[in-house]
């Protein structure tokens, strides 16, 4: 990658392209691309503004789409969707590094590859739409980017720890919490690892983990404990249990009849059911004394 003074026309409109929006001042484009080391017109006061459009336009996807998500949820989404990682996911489906105007020190040590560098000049470049055109044309740009990946998220999950994703599918097929062992720790003391046992005693399950402090080993762990749970569940489902049909006697002058379950009775055909209900015989009619003539 070289350095270049500004975007050539043709790279600067296929960056529009991509984020569906052509500026009217292209000055404001370059300024959104420009890295601090680049030049004393830079790009972080950009990024600033569009960092609060980002926020609310993603708060108000969110509160449309999720009608029954309570406060604390929505902060969780909102937050996961939003952070450096996913922003510079979308700054990589852009293709947005080769875009950038960086300081020959910055392009030498690979800044164009960096995610803080790519997820702020993203929101930059939100908030330089919003002065092109207003906040509507800066919101179709971040809805278009965001909704597919909407499509794809499940709420319940994103942005969760794996200890508490582990946590919560085990209450929800009612087994004990998981155990969290410290096996052994290496290295010196200002850089240990730590090795972590994480134990599903009702399944037989035992996986390790290790991190750089023991909340990470556990994470680590965690996320193997899960994923160990949720193939054990695959291999052996739980059977359903058939219902057994159930009989009822009715008894009529020393004689029983037997009434077959109405689900068995609506599964059996014509003769079958027959065979399954005896009938009781026909009983003797009482004779009516007739009446004496004088």
């Amino acid at each position: 990658m070289i350095e270049r003074a500004k975007v050539d026309e043709v790279d600067a409109s296929v960056l529009q392209t991509r984020l569906g929006h052509t500026f009217h001042n292209a000055d404001l484009l370059q300024q959104a691309l420009t890295h601090r080391s680049h030049s004393s017109v830079h790009n972080e006061r950009l990024e600033f503004l569009g960092d609060s459009i980002l926020n609310c336009v993603v708060a108000s996807l969110l509160f449309d789409r999720y009608a029954k998500i309570d406060e604390g949820d929505l902060s969780r989404l909102r937050a996961n969707l939003v952070k450096q990682q996913s922003l510079y996911e979308i700054a990589q489906r852009l293709e947005l590094s080769q875009f950038l105007r960086l300081g020959e020190g910055e392009l030498k040590s690979g800044g164009f590859r960096r995610p803080s560098i790519l997820a702020d000049t993203l929101e930059a470049l939100f908030g330089a739409i919003f002065l092109d055109a207003g906040f509507n044309a800066a919101r179709d740009v971040v809805r278009a980017l965001y909704i597919p990946i909407l499509d794809t998220v499940d709420p319940k999950t994103l942005g969760k720890d794996a200890k508490t994703l582990l946590q919560e599918y085990l209450q929800g097929k009612k087994i004990a919490l998981p155990l969290y062992n410290v096996v052994a720790t290496h290295g010196a003391a200002h850089n240990q690892e730590f090795e972590i046992e994480c134990l599903v005693p009702k399944l037989d399950i035992q996986v390790f983990g290790t991190g750089g402090s023991r909340r990470a080993g556990e994470q680590a762990a965690a996320k193997r404990a899960l994923e160990a749970v949720q193939q054990a569940f695959v291999k052996s489902p739980a059977t359903s249990r058939r219902a057994k049909p159930r009989t009822a006697q009715l008894k009529l002058a020393g004689i029983a009849t037997i009434q077959v379950d109405a689900s068995v009775s609506e599964a059996t055909s014509g003769d079958d059911a027959a065979a399954n209900t005896k009938t009781i015989p026909d009983l003797p009619q009482p004779a009516v004394p007739r009446p004496k003539t004088a």
